[in-house]
């Protein structure tokens, strides 16, 4: 039984100039639940205003909840921030929060949006309004729910929203594995970055994971683990360099469940990039993950 987190304000309406695809969250959900029963739904509450403000300057919190975002700020973002979209963004964090909950008590769970790691302190960025890692991660260690967290980011592009946000506060640590050369131009300083050239396959990539974060799991001890799960690695997605395959990505996501639930650690997933003309297909990709990591925890707990 895969716990899964969802809810009805995720599929938000494509504001104008958009390219961002704003019906893939509910394709994820539409795919999950032609699958039959093998989830467990869960719907989660906006995350509220003070627990945002504590990662996010306020007068951007103003800015975004009150919907009066300066085009310079929605240009950054990649869309205009319209009520819809605003209370998506209110919504997402919920929907991870309640994720990293249910992770904590089952050990695995998944959100079908989330993963907004490009929005920083005062602005959004490359279609992420509110980053839902940076205010869970504060959320737990400050509610004591956790003392440490570690943030693995497998999206395509670096976590750099994440990464500033996250940078000095005790009890979290970011790791992001990512495209070099792609978005953004300006990298920030993750706890771990590990930057690999364009065309990366399946096996360097691997290769690279394994060897770069045992290292830092094995010194930071961490009680639970946000996953970033971007798709867009995958060689056909439409923003994406390294040129992984499907099975690629598979063994990425049976490695990152396994790995963790090895060492006991609970792992949160929020959905992350991918992009491609085919929404469905990008859908598709992202089921396969969830399923991946899913089926990933519960074969290493019974043979734990």
């Amino acid at each position: 039984m895969i716990r899964v987190v969802h809810h009805p304000d995720y599929v938000a309406p494509a504001p104008a100039r958009s390219t961002y695809q704003w019906n893939k969250n509910g394709l994820v959900r539409d795919v999950l639940l032609a699958r039959g029963d093998a989830f467990e739904w869960h719907v989660p509450e906006a995350m509220p205003r003070e627990w945002i403000e504590a990662v996010h300057d306020p007068d951007y919190v103003a800015e975004v909840l009150e919907v009066r975002v300066p085009p310079q700020k929605e240009r950054r973002i990649g869309f205009p921030v319209t009520p819809q979209v605003a209370k998506r963004a209110q919504m997402v964090p919920g929907g991870t929060w309640l994720t990293a909950l249910l992770a904590l008590e089952h050990g695995y769970a998944a959100n079908t949006a989330g993963g907004s790691h490009h929005a920083l302190a005062d602005t959004g960025a490359g279609f992420c309004v509110f980053n839902d890692l940076a205010i869970v991660a504060v959320r737990l260690v400050e509610q004591g729910v956790v003392s440490r967290v570690l943030i693995v980011d497998c999206d395509v592009h670096q976590g750099d929203g994440t990464a500033s946000l996250c940078a000095g506060r005790p009890g979290i640590a970011t790791y992001s594995i990512h495209a070099e050369k792609n978005f953004p131009v300006r990298k920030a300083v993750s706890t771990l970055d590990v930057g690999l050239a364009d065309g990366t396959g399946d096996e360097a990539y691997l290769a690279a994971l394994a060897e770069s974060l045992p290292p830092l799991v094995n010194s930071f001890e961490p009680e639970l683990v946000l996953y970033q799960a971007g798709v867009d690695p995958f060689g056909g997605d439409r923003l994406g360099r390294l040129a992984l395959t499907h099975e690629g990505l598979d063994a990425r996501d049976r490695w990152i469940g396994s790995f963790f639930a090895a060492r006991g650690v609970p792992v949160a997933s929020a959905l992350g990039g991918g992009y491609g003309l085919d929404a469905m297909e990008v859908a598709e990709r992202h089921v396969a993950s969830i399923l991946a990591v899913g089926q990933a925890v519960a074969k290493q707990a019974l043979q734990a």
